[in-house]
């Protein structure tokens, strides 16, 4: 997927400050942060979005969660608290078609979002 803006960027003809990356994911500082802290975690494979992943794609789901969760550490949110986010479909907001979990902090959250 060579038009995908995240899948340039894992192949690095993009660049992104990355914060963490493993053999499946890559978590990379938002551009246009919402909240102080702003991260990006995505699957190195393209995945359009949530509605895409099937039954064998349980592993790569967890370990996505399990990124964000490191992200959240690494970043100094455990504490205070965090949200993760995936927006699906245009009207769920989602602007890049490539899978990917907003990990937002160091600031309270309002509830509705949006």
């Amino acid at each position: 997927m060579s038009s995908c803006i995240f899948c340039r960027i894992i192949e690095g003809s993009i660049p992104a400050k990355i914060v963490y990356q493993d053999e499946h994911t890559l978590a990379f500082d938002d551009i246009n942060p919402q909240a102080p802290v702003h991260t990006l975690v995505i699957p190195k494979r393209h995945v359009a979005s949530v509605q895409d992943l099937g039954e064998s794609d349980q592993a790569l789901l967890g370990r996505l969660l399990l990124t964000c969760t490191k992200i959240a550490k690494d970043k100094g949110l455990s504490e205070s608290g965090f949200r993760v986010v995936a927006n699906t479909g245009l009207d769920g907001g989602q602007t890049v078609l490539h899978l990917h979990f907003h990990v937002m902090g160091g600031r309270h959250m309002s509830w509705p979002p949006g």
